[in-house]
């Protein structure tokens, strides 16, 4: 039997003057909307991961205030055969503005504002259930403490590789 395995990811949100930012990205079901996120990589915590993909996605700096809390998601796409259940870390915060001259990720077509009613109202286009989940938890006013998730310093460790 195979061993369950979510894939773990980490989302940014960020608000300035009642609007979210947010990333307009080509996926395998046309161009979606997301929070800026992105999946955890080994040997860096879950506050490096959303620093990393905040500013790969946004080529913007992105400071860490809060953290929203932990959801998951299922998703499926039966033209790949592809179910995978996703575990989300988000985090609120505040970023600067677009450093000049950065590209964003590929596949990102570009950054927008959007108030959490403009959010809501284009639903089929979010990439996820969490985008709008992130959003009305960080409007409600939800925050958590950022030591409230915990990074091992093993995690720095270089990995051991079996011969």
């Amino acid at each position: 039997m195979d061993r369950f395995r979510p894939s773990v990811t980490v989302a940014a949100v960020i608000a300035r003057a009642g609007r979210y930012l947010l990333v307009e990205e080509e996926t395998p079901e046309g161009l979606m909307l997301n929070n800026p996120a992105g999946h955890l990589e080994q040997g860096e915590s879950p506050v490096e991961a959303v620093v990393r993909e905040a500013l790969e996605e946004t080529a913007r700096h992105f400071v860490p205030e809060a953290f929203l809390g932990v959801y998951l998601a299922r998703f499926l796409r039966p033209a790949r055969s592809e179910d995978v259940t996703y575990v989300r870390l988000a985090f609120s915060g505040s970023v600067g503005e677009a450093i000049a001259g950065r590209a964003l990720d590929q596949g990102i077509q570009r950054t927008l504002w959007m108030s959490e009613a403009e959010l809501a109202a284009c639903t089929d286009r979010h990439r996820s259930p969490l985008v709008l989940q992130c959003v009305r938890d960080h409007a409600a006013g939800r925050r958590l403490p950022l030591d409230a998730v915990n990074a091992h310093p093993s995690l720095h460790q270089p990995s051991v590789k079996q011969a």
